[in-house]
């Protein structure tokens, strides 16, 4: 009744749509040869097997974490989305060889802006996996989470994922 006669209106809940970070072929999470990320330990999405060695923003947001070996890094949307993005398996262990980070910690993104680089044969040589999960870690603070059926992804411009606030 207030609503109406004071003319606010109910606002509608915020979808987020993330981008694929990067170009290549899609795989279920529960195909990621890695129990962290198979078994959901750290929240849900999707993995990507890359055919180019290009991370970008799946979203606008800020730099949260970027991690001194260069194989993940954490952003925040301004809708409060947490996401994951952890290039390979394994690759903590190559100290950051063949990774090259675009931005620091703090930054501001806009979707598509490029946040890593890597060597992806290197990556097939010295890690377990190239297959890159993109987690959104605080997934329980949001009311569903809805994945592509695409199975070939073009970074920053195929849907990857798409959030609902509860």
């Amino acid at each position: 009744m207030f609503k109406k006669l004071f003319g606010k209106k109910e606002s509608e809940p915020f979808t987020g749509e993330l981008a694929a970070p990067l170009t290549g072929k899609t795989v279920q999470l529960t195909d990621v040869p890695d129990p962290v990320f198979s078994q959901k330990m750290m929240g849900d999405g999707l993995a990507i097997d890359p055919s180019e060695g290009v991370v970008v923003a799946p979203i606008a947001g800020e730099i949260v974490q970027i991690f001194p070996t260069k194989h993940a890094v954490g952003i925040k949307s301004k809708d409060g989305i947490e996401i994951l993005i952890h290039i390979g398996l394994e690759t903590v262990s190559m100290n950051g060889e063949g990774f090259e980070a675009h931005v620091s910690q703090g930054d501001n993104v806009k979707k598509g802006d490029k946040l890593i680089s890597f060597d992806l044969n290197l990556i097939r040589e010295k890690a377990k996996s190239t297959v890159t999960p993109i987690i959104i870690t605080n997934g329980d603070d949001f009311g569903g989470l809805q994945k592509t059926s695409e199975q070939t992804l073009t970074r920053g411009e195929t849907v990857l994922l798409t959030v609902t606030q509860k």
